[in-house]
């Protein structure tokens, strides 16, 4: 089965819904890329999901290489993207570039998502050959600047402001934009206003394709669960049911049985007992 690149995912747009999940390991790309997922997003929530932070802006260009080579490693068809982590390509151009080139090259990530309205910095990067998703809308590495994780674009003022930021990271070079915790209404207004993929989280039904994180879609991650996610399994509760049986066994001498075991021929143990 052919990968999916840059070109068919724009091919989508109108005719087919993409989808689009958070995977952080090999395992998870494994499992989501038979299922059929389109695309993988290596997000930096791996901070808070996979290292138990409070938030995204301490996550390291280093630990989104780690986990996005992973995640390479286990895909064969989804398009895999990865995030570029907070202050890794803000400050400049060539800050941009240079954290891009590495992430790419060190992790076989051939796709990378930025927050913001930073067009200089696509620019850049698709012209280097890197394509880049766009991210507007509630951008978790600037949420302190929101006053945490609130629903953005209420406003007429607001709403054209994100259809401004859109319009322009399409003309700088991004092939989908992630439309993040904003009215249904404004998600349907600008996707309808792109030739580019939009893909929602928590920006309604319009968008043209959906993303969630693995840990909420599968109710591994409790600490919160925003408005806008829908737990399709409760994994969790799972998990810690499993743990506590296994434990028991090992405690009552269950496990492991027979079955488990490994034998010596019975002269070999003799000679073993001299």
């Amino acid at each position: 089965m052919a990968a999916l690149n840059t070109a068919a995912i724009r091919a989508m747009k109108g005719k087919e819904k993409i989808s689009m999940l958070t995977a952080y390991d090999y395992t998870s790309a494994v499992l989501f890329d038979r299922a059929g997922v389109d695309m993988l997003l290596v997000g930096d929530s791996l901070g808070m999901v996979m290292h138990g932070r409070p938030d995204t802006v301490s996550v390291t260009l280093d630990e989104m290489i780690l986990h996005t080579r992973a995640v390479v490693a286990g895909t064969e068809r989804a398009m895999v993207v990865s995030d570029l982590p907070f202050m890794t390509y803000e400050r400049s151009v060539d800050n941009a570039l240079k954290n891009a080139a590495r992430l790419v090259q060190k992790s076989g990530v051939r796709a990378v998502k930025l927050e913001g309205p930073h067009y200089e910095q696509v620019k850049a990067l698709t012209a280097a050959g890197i394509p880049v998703v766009g991210h507007i809308g509630l951008t978790p590495q600037r949420a302190a600047e929101f006053g945490g994780f609130k629903v953005q674009g209420r406003t007429t003022e607001a709403a054209l402001d994100l259809l401004e930021q859109a319009r322009r990271l399409q003309d700088a070079g991004c092939f989908s934009i992630v439309i993040e915790c904003v009215p249904s209404a404004l998600g349907e207004m600008i996707t309808e206003a792109l030739e580019i993929p939009t893909i929602g989280i928590g920006a309604g039904p319009g968008c043209d394709g959906q993303v969630l994180v693995m840990h909420d879609m599968l109710g591994l991650f409790d600490r919160f669960v925003p408005k806008f996610v829908k737990r399709f399994a409760e994994l969790g509760q799972e998990f810690q049911n499993v743990a506590a049986e296994y434990s028991r066994e090992v405690k009552n001498g269950v496990f492991p049985g027979p079955e488990h075991c490994f034998s010596m021929a019975p002269e070999e143990l003799e000679k073993l007992k001299k």
